[in-house]
Parts: structure tokens; sequence; C-alpha cells
């Protein structure tokens, strides 16, 4: 499998942990280091380390149910043992109230920029998202 494909499975990887709701792939894909940063298009939108990052990341995925995305115009620069994934993105499902029984329907669009390590394996090491106004 080519650089390029490892870094597209990755990303698809990232997504597909919200559609499945199997997220030990998040901890996998991502670099457990102090060097590791997320900027969300969702609040909280400070930087985060790789701790929060997760918990975020899994809390979202597990609130949101008949969650659907797709990756558009992907582009995957590789530079020896560093990689840049961008895209646009589309997520749409349900935002769940499990204390409340309410549920509200969300479409967004934003595009998407992954950095990516190999040590040894290819690891996401910063993402950042920025929503696109309606």
């Amino acid at each position: 499998m080519s650089a390029q494909s490892e870094i597209i499975d990755i990303v698809s990887t990232f997504f597909e942990s919200g559609k499945t709701k199997n997220l030990a792939p998040l901890r996998a894909i991502q670099l457990d280091d102090p060097r590791f940063s997320s900027y969300n298009d969702v609040p909280p939108l400070d930087l985060k380390d790789y701790a929060t990052t997760i918990v975020l990341e899994e809390l979202r995925f597990v609130s949101i149910s008949d969650y659907n995305y797709e990756i558009k115009n992907i582009k995957v620069s590789i530079f020896d043992n560093s990689a840049i994934a961008t895209f646009l993105l589309k997520q749409t499902g349900m935002l769940v109230d499990n204390k409340a029984f309410t549920g509200q329907l969300f479409s967004m669009e934003s595009r998407a920029t992954f950095v990516f390590v190999k040590m040894p394996k290819w690891k996401i090491v910063h993402f950042h998202f920025s929503k696109i106004s309606d």
C-alpha cells in the first residue's frame, strides 16, 4: 500500500469510528504525545492536547445517531516522514440528548487539515476543522 493510500485510509478510519461507534481506532491512529494538538469546528474551540481531544471525539461520536460523512477533494502531500491531508468534509446526523430524550438533525460542511508523522507507522499529530459558513 502506498503512503498516500495509508494516509487516506487513516482519515477514513477517523470518521468511520463515528459511524460504527467503534471508538478504539481513534486512539490507535493519533499520536499519544505532548506534541499532538487539535482545533475543532464545534465548541470548545481552543487548542487541545491528545487526552482532551480523545475524550471530546468519543463524546461527540456517541452523541450522534445516524452519523454519516463524505470526504471530498482530498489532497495528500508527503514530505519524508511527515504528510498533510486536506479535504472538504460533509457530516450529517442526529445530535441526541439522552437525558431530555430529544434530538436535533444537523448537517455541516468544513474544511479539514490533518498532519501526520511516521513513527514508525503514520499517525495523526494535528488536525484542524474549520466550518464553512451557511
